[in-house]
């Protein structure tokens, strides 16, 4: 199995998933109000097994936010290419609202751009989220498409920005 990454932020701290941490998530996609924006219907547990706790690796890399060393929410980074790719992110109702969602999503670009040397990564919030569009811009997103019920947002290490 692939060593755990673990990535800092101030405020939070992303450690990747593993089998031990299926109950959990479970729990957490099994809630209504957790994937209220992740497809809006609660996921089985073998779904989870299968998707959320490594996996897919290296395709998809899963990890736990943890805030004050306590789980808060569920992040993943996917690759669409050699030097881009999107990030999925949700946060349980009790963390949202704290800075920790852009804080998690800095820490993940830093990573991103930094250490694998991406140049480009995509979100794809739902247009009626305004709390997500809100910290993905935060986090130094920009809206580049509008069209569908998801917004394209997108972060370009281009710009000189590197976390």
């Amino acid at each position: 199995m692939a060593d755990r990454v673990v990535l800092d932020g101030a405020l939070t701290r992303l450690g990747s998933t593993a089998e031990d941490d299926v109950d959990l998530l479970a729990q957490w996609f099994a809630s209504p109000d957790f994937v209220e924006h992740w497809g809006g219907v609660p996921i089985s547990r073998d779904e989870v097994a299968d998707k959320y706790v490594g996996r897919r690796r290296p395709r998809v890399e899963s990890f736990l936010v943890l805030a004050q060393n306590t789980p808060v929410g569920y992040a993943q980074y996917w690759h669409a290419g050699a030097t881009e790719g999107g990030i999925d992110m949700v946060l349980g109702p009790q963390a949202q609202g704290r800075g920790l969602g852009p804080d998690a999503a800095r820490a993940l670009l830093a990573h991103l751009g930094g250490t694998l040397g991406w140049r480009r990564v995509t979100v794809d919030p739902a247009r009626g989220n305004v709390r997500a569009v809100r910290a993905w811009e935060k986090a130094g997103f920009r809206q580049v498409s509008s069209e569908a019920e998801n917004l394209l947002m997108e972060f370009s290490f281009s710009e000189g920005r590197q976390d």
